[in-house]
């Protein structure tokens, strides 16, 4: 860890001494000084970082590197913001001679090279106690690094099947016939499923959540994760958004950014309070019998203070618990009888998962690597979780007796440190093997809530694509993926994400705010609040922290007034500004925000609440990422001035209008002035018409000109202009993803041809069209996905859509058919993998003729109420594994074939789910 921030250090350094000769003036000297001592310190920390934990002297003389590391960087960005400012002021008094402006600069110039002089000094000594002390051989060679195996390009998720975590289909069956039995004395019960942690509690639950049969015996059903930091009031509003909004779920999971009939709804939820919200549940589920999964329970209190919620005036309906605790689980449960606990896999279990897991899948191993082997698995002592992690360790080793040796050991030494019952010391063994690059990567998974879903896109911009090393290694699990395969979101088991925040804190990477004691720790980078700030000012957790704020990331409620005031003097060095809002109301960020001219990323999360930016955001001129999720905002159009964006993501927010007087004062601004872009979503608007037709022409021509832009998604624009913009994309553009989304209107009337653009990979349509092309010319040659939404088409489009030679996905949503016969012909859609049909209100039947959709892997239907048959060919479908049937979608048909039983029916139970 100690590696990573002097390495991040020095590169910007380096940097600086390029860009910024001129300001650093007299003291460049010591700056190049300070630089070359990084460079021989990164040399040592790369084998003395990993050694840490076996030794209290490298453990001391690591953290003393860190630390002058830190207060090294602390000193070089004081000193830019310090001549930002300067530079404004003097902006402003632009009638001084220079030589007062040179005086001005004096007393920085001077402060800086006595503390760079000072920290010079300190690294000298830190570095001259390595050989003092005899440190040298204790930092000698270290197999952290040495043959990593996993190419960081990696970009699909490993395909992970349930059954190699958890001997799955017995523990299913029972748990499965818990949920579904008669029980004589009681209307609502409550199942549970107990298991140390890393057994495959959440796993199992999962497995018989999904189940086809479970699904159709309740009317509804939830899965909220309830964790050790238990938050009684979102996990109702959790359950009620399921139970009360079951097809917005399915439909949030694609395309998450779209206002559904039901937000107003859920904003009057998430404006209730903990009785109001428990009450309006209960008058819900009152006559329903519904399925609550509730996974994660740590203390008796969730069950005693949720209880009152669940009525009990339908008979069947169960409320499923997994703990780590039995206590909990009688506490909660009508009978043992209803208890269900996890055993721990055998030797042979054991020994079969670790080669799925250490060799990917092919099982093959030789007889010495064999003895090692099964040395290795016996200290998991059968627990899943230990066995997977290890064997993601022992996947990116090279296949020899002397590597696996090594890993044997270090696991050994952690299993003395922790204790040999302890699964920690198996997973502490897998971090420390890990490079410095995913170690911090793994850090900052820690930071994220327990057992929510972390956001792939968010991690990616952050730590590149080292998340997907992580994943190989077992270290975070896949939650959702995308229709490409791509990894959508994932989340961390609790047990490592305990480890995380354990190690987090021991190389202070980040602090949690409610985890701190009243001593506070002296010197804070990262600062994460999970739950509200209650009668006192953030401030007071920062006020003995010797160094500036490098990252605040709040997932509670809004930052008030009051509490910016406080962290106004500890975030002057900000680079991330993460906050999540789950309470009804808008976050105001402070109008000298402008000032954080370190600031790189800024996140304000939401749906539909009013973010205030003020007019001093063109002062963060180290911007890269700007998201507001789907909150609503009026951009200043000054945000044209910031030239390193690279993701403008606020695709509910317009930009505001550049007056006429502005346009003469500061010179015209646009879109075309951000070269670096690669993601831009926002509402249509006179930002993006300009002056009229001329400037919109300039506009899409300086589109096709931001080559590195992978992801347009312009919403809400008059017809003219959306067909104006189809038709300038142009051909340049390589594996782009374009959203044109038009509501209420006639998209695109005599739809411009899509056939020039050659790389168009993704196109997402939303409104009404006339009609679809019948010439396969139209469309864009390597189009892979195509989504349809409320086109209202009267004519099949099948009869078109079949003919395209490279399309793999194909969705239509909310009657983008109006018909009620589709027809897949013998020979169509050659290359289709995924057919999504959802909500074609007028659908009757689904015809797949013999040798259609021959590659045909998934298909789902979902509120296609009026079809009752399974589609005609469908069973012929040799590549077919996954059918999903939602509301009564087919239900007629899937009856007729359960009661026939047969070789239709035997194929049927195993893809549906």
């Amino acid at each position: 860890m100690a590696e990573g921030s002097v390495i991040f250090f020095a590169e910007k350094l380096s940097n600086l001494i390029l860009q910024e000769a001129s300001v650093f003036g007299e003291v460049e000297g010591q700056i190049k000084l300070l630089r070359n001592e990084l460079e021989w310190m990164r040399l040592f920390l790369r084998d003395a970082d990993s050694k840490r934990v076996y030794d209290e002297r490298v453990k001391l003389w690591v953290n003393q590197i860190r630390s002058a590391t830190h207060d090294a960087e602390d000193v070089i960005d004081e000193f830019i913001l310090n001549m930002d400012h300067r530079k404004r002021r003097l902006n402003t008094l632009k009638f001084l001679p220079t030589c007062v402006g040179m005086v001005d600069k004096l007393p920085f110039i001077h402060e800086l090279d006595s503390r760079v002089k000072d920290i010079n000094a300190m690294i000298g000594a830190i570095m001259a106690n390595r050989s003092k002390y005899g440190l040298e051989v204790l930092t000698a060679s270290s197999s952290s690094t040495a043959d990593q195996a996993v190419s960081h390009n990696e970009q699909r998720a490993p395909v992970v099947e349930e059954s190699d975590v958890v001997e799955i289909i017995d523990g299913a069956n029972k748990v499965k016939q818990m949920l579904m039995m008669k029980v004589e004395t009681s209307t609502r019960s409550v199942v549970s499923i107990v298991g140390m942690g890393g057994l495959g509690k959440t796993t199992l639950a999962k497995k018989v959540y999904n189940e086809r049969d479970v699904q159709e015996h309740f009317d509804c059903k939830a899965w909220v994760y309830v964790s050790e930091e238990f938050r009684a009031r979102e996990i109702l509003l959790d359950i009620a958004w399921h139970v009360m909004f079951p097809d917005d779920e399915e439909k949030g999971k694609l395309e998450e950014r779209r206002e559904t009939p039901n937000d107003e709804k859920k904003r009057k939820l998430e404006g209730m309070s903990e009785n109001e919200l428990g009450n309006t549940l209960c008058e819900f589920l009152g006559e329903k019998k519904y399925l609550v999964v509730m996974d994660d329970v740590w203390s008796s209190e969730v069950w005693s203070r949720l209880q009152p919620h669940f009525p009990e005036a339908k008979d069947g309906s169960r409320v499923l618990i997994t703990t780590r605790n039995k206590e909990i689980a009688m506490h909660a449960t009508y009978s043992e009888a209803f208890i269900y606990e996890l055993r721990l896999m055998n030797e042979d279990e054991s020994w079969q998962l670790f080669l799925k897991k250490a060799f990917r899948g092919t099982g093959t191993t030789t007889p010495e690597l064999e003895g090692l082997g099964k040395k290795i698995v016996t200290k998991c002592k059968g627990l899943p979780l230990a066995i997977v992690v290890l064997g993601g360790l022992l996947s990116t080793k090279e296949k020899t007796k002397q590597s696996w040796e090594k890993v044997l050991a270090s696991i050994e030494w952690h299993l003395d440190e922790a204790g040999p019952e302890s699964c920690m010391g198996i997973l502490a063994s897998s971090y420390n093997d890990l490079p410095y690059y995913l170690k911090s990567c793994f850090l900052y998974c820690g930071i994220f809530l327990e057992d929510s879903k972390i956001d792939a896109w968010d991690l990616i911009k952050l730590w590149m694509d080292y998340m997907h090393e992580l994943i190989h290694r077992s270290l975070i699990q896949v939650a959702d993926q995308r229709l490409n395969g791509r990894v959508k979101s994932c989340r961390m088991h609790d047990l490592l994400r305990e480890l995380a925040v354990k190690q987090a804190k021991d190389a202070n990477f980040f602090e949690v705010h409610e985890n701190m004691d009243s001593t506070f720790p002296i010197s804070i980078r990262r600062l994460v609040i999970h739950q509200n700030l209650i009668n006192h000012d953030i401030s007071q957790c920062l006020h003995n922290s010797s160094s500036q704020l490098r990252t605040l990331v709040s997932f509670s409620g809004t930052i008030g007034k009051k509490s910016w005031e406080s962290l106004q003097e500890h975030i002057k060095l900000l680079t991330v500004l993460n906050l999540s809002e789950k309470e009804v109301g808008g976050h105001v960020l402070p109008r000298d925000i402008g000032q954080l001219i370190h600031l790189k990323f800024l996140c304000i999360k939401g749906f539909r609440s009013h973010v205030k930016l003020p007019s001093s955001i063109d002062g963060l001129v180290n911007l890269q990422s700007l998201n507001l999720g789907g909150n609503n905002c009026n951009i200043p159009h000054s945000i044209w001035k910031l030239k390193k964006l690279r993701h403008l993501e606020c695709w509910n927010c317009k930009i505001s209008s550049q007056s006429q007087i502005n346009k003469y004062v500061n010179g015209y601004l646009g879109v075309e002035q951000l070269t670096n872009l690669q993601t831009l979503a926002l509402k249509g608007g006179s930002w993006l018409e300009g002056d009229g037709l001329g400037k919109l022409t300039e506009f899409f021509e300086s589109i096709a000109k931001l080559n590195v832009l992978e992801i347009l998604n312009l919403s809400f624009m008059e017809g003219h202009t959306m067909k104006t913009l189809v038709n300038r994309l142009g051909s340049v553009w390589e594996k782009k993803n374009v959203t044109i989304d038009h509501h209420n209107k006639t998209l695109l009337p005599g739809l411009m041809p899509f056939s020039h653009h050659a790389y168009l990979y993704e196109l997402f349509l939303y409104g009404m069209l006339e009609k679809l092309p019948k010439e396969i010319e139209f469309y864009p040659p390597k189009l892979l996905g195509l989504q349809l939404w409320r086109c209202k088409l009267r004519d099949d489009p099948m009869m078109i859509l079949e003919k395209l030679p490279s399309l793999r996905i194909l969705e239509l949503w909310f009657n983008a058919y109006t018909g009620k016969k589709m027809v897949c012909s013998s020979g169509g859609f050659l290359q289709l993998e995924r057919l999504k049909l959802f909500y074609l209100n007028e659908l009757v039947e689904l015809i797949v003729e013999r040798g259609a959709m021959s590659s045909l892997k998934t298909l789902e239907i979902g509120r296609c109420d009026k079809m009752e048959k399974l589609a005609h060919g469908l069973l012929e479908q040799t590549n077919l594994e996954k059918l999903s049937l939602q509301g009564s979608s087919c239900h007629k048909s899937i009856k007729e074939i359960e009661e026939a039983g047969g070789e239709d029916w035997d194929k049927l139970r195993k893809i549906m789910c």
